[in-house]
């Protein structure tokens, strides 16, 4: 972003010419071109006063959460039972946006996307005492015929069936990595904080299958070192801790955590070194690191992943083979790695934004740009057909950006009422046509929403400064 600016404060001194304009009334769609994404047409209803939001969640107390207000604020979201929420347009395009960055981290290394179904027979839970064990998490159900079913918050038991139905692998063929990204379902006993913690959600879940223990160890890591690529991508601060195996089971387990005070699991973090732990994994007496002695230090943080290395838990129950080298049927040893797809948005709004105004990760916010043209009847009015120019220009010159600029054609309001909601929703770039495109050449006012600052550029500068401006 830095370097952005850098470049975009060059351009402003810079004395490109513009091509001269005769003012028309502004048009939401220009003749021989692809319809303008204007934000009159979006559903996104707004909840702007506290009493509205309240109505909608019941209880003043659920509303302690900042991501959960400013997405019902906004309208992101929109409660439809408890701990189950409408995703409206702008967090689907989030969402779809963090999965295409997940699917290019998981496929660098390996990964092939699969897709299970959420209803999962109960004999295979049977198989392995999860049906039990993991009590009334798993929201069961019935059919006609009286067979047993859970909607599943997991899938090692569907995976681990369906490569052992497969009798012919081979060690050659190994490692396997298959993942898929859909909804969970988890009987909370009691959600809250909106998307953080609810009933059904989504989530990316992979499972590994290897040859050995040593192959199995080094994709572990590969997995854990995705993990950490994909935060950084996001510009998300995640600590990887250790952490206990739980219901899943295995023999090692970490989850990355992003801290944030209204963070449900306590941590423990050496400022010495690298070790970090959920105190779950620790002595309650423990005060000091068991790396380097030296004094720990306690914070909260939000799980966003987790990961699980499983040896042969679930391929010795369901007989998951591979042929070996030695010509030998093996056990394959398996791993599982979780994100929390829908966490991760809420997550990144809890920690990024302020108060009143919703931040995103640069890659994941909905639209890029926003345009706000002169209020109508105002005498900046006649610049209005620039505003119109500067789409067509941009979407054009720019092709990432093509589908990534929204037009505020809103012009019954004040630019500064716009300006106050494109700061609400939090559009990385807002570009204004004001006093200033009264000029020769017409300057736009362009401002980094991150950043809080605001450069003064023409219509070709405009442009050259999106065109750094990175998308997925």
């Amino acid at each position: 972003m830095e370097g952005l600016l850098t470049r975009c404060r060059a351009l402003a001194t810079c004395t490109h010419q513009c091509s001269g304009h005769i003012p028309r009334k502004f048009h939401c769609c220009a003749p021989g071109r692809g319809k303008r994404l204007v934000l009159s047409h979006m559903f996104q209803p707004q909840n702007l006063r506290e009493d509205q939001m309240l109505s909608l969640e019941g209880r003043s107390g659920d509303l302690s959460c900042k991501s959960q207000r400013l997405m019902l604020q906004v309208g992101l979201i929109h409660p439809a039972s408890s701990g189950c929420y409408y995703l409206l347009p702008y967090t689907v395009r989030a969402m779809e946006k963090l999965v295409r960055v997940i699917d290019q981290e998981m496929q660098a290394i390996g990964g092939q996307k699969v897709n299970m179904p959420s209803l999962s027979p109960a004999e295979l839970w049977q198989a392995t005492n999860r049906w039990n064990l993991m009590g009334k998490e798993l929201l069961r159900l019935r059919d006609r015929h009286g067979k047993e079913y859970c909607l599943g918050p997991t899938h090692e038991e569907a995976i681990t069936a369906l490569v052992a139905s497969q009798k012919t692998l081979s060690y050659k063929q190994f490692p396997f990595l298959l993942y898929q990204v859909t909804r969970k379902f988890r009987d909370e006993p009691r959600p809250r904080f909106g998307l953080l913690r609810g009933r059904e959600f989504y989530m990316k879940d992979m499972y590994t299958f290897d040859s050995s223990p040593e192959a199995a160890r080094q994709t572990y890591s590969l997995v854990c070192d995705a993990y950490g690529s994909l935060f950084d991508r996001l510009g998300l601060h995640c600590l990887k801790v250790q952490a206990d195996v739980g219901s899943i089971g295995g023999t090692m387990s970490h989850e990355f955590q992003l801290p944030v005070d209204i963070g449900e699991d306590r941590l423990a973090v050496c400022p010495r070194c690298s070790f970090s732990a959920n105190v779950e994994t620790l002595d309650l007496s423990q005060t000091n690191c068991p790396a380097c002695q030296g004094p720990l230090t306690k914070t909260k943080g939000i799980e966003v992943g987790h990961t699980f290395y499983l040896g042969t838990k679930y391929s010795s129950i369901f007989n998951a083979q591979f042929i070996n080298i030695h010509g030998k049927p093996s056990l394959a040893e398996m791993g599982c790695y979780g994100l929390g797809v829908t966490r991760i948005l809420a997550a990144a709004i809890e920690v990024l934004s302020t108060e009143d105004c919703i931040r995103w990760p640069g890659l994941l916010a909905p639209y890029q740009v926003c345009l706000i043209p002169p209020k109508k009847g105002s005498k900046e009015e006649v610049a209005a057909e620039l505003t119109g120019h500067l789409y067509d220009h941009v979407t054009e010159a720019v092709p990432q950006l093509r589908g990534e600029v929204l037009l505020d054609d809103r012009t019954h309001l004040t630019i500064g009422n716009r300006l106050k909601d494109a700061n609400k929703f939090g559009y990385p770039f807002v570009i204004i046509t004001g006093k200033r495109a009264l000029e020769d050449p017409a300057h736009f006012e362009v401002w980094c929403q991150n950043t809080n600052e605001v450069v003064f550029l023409t219509r070709e500068a405009v442009v050259e400064f999106l065109s750094q401006v990175q998308v997925v």
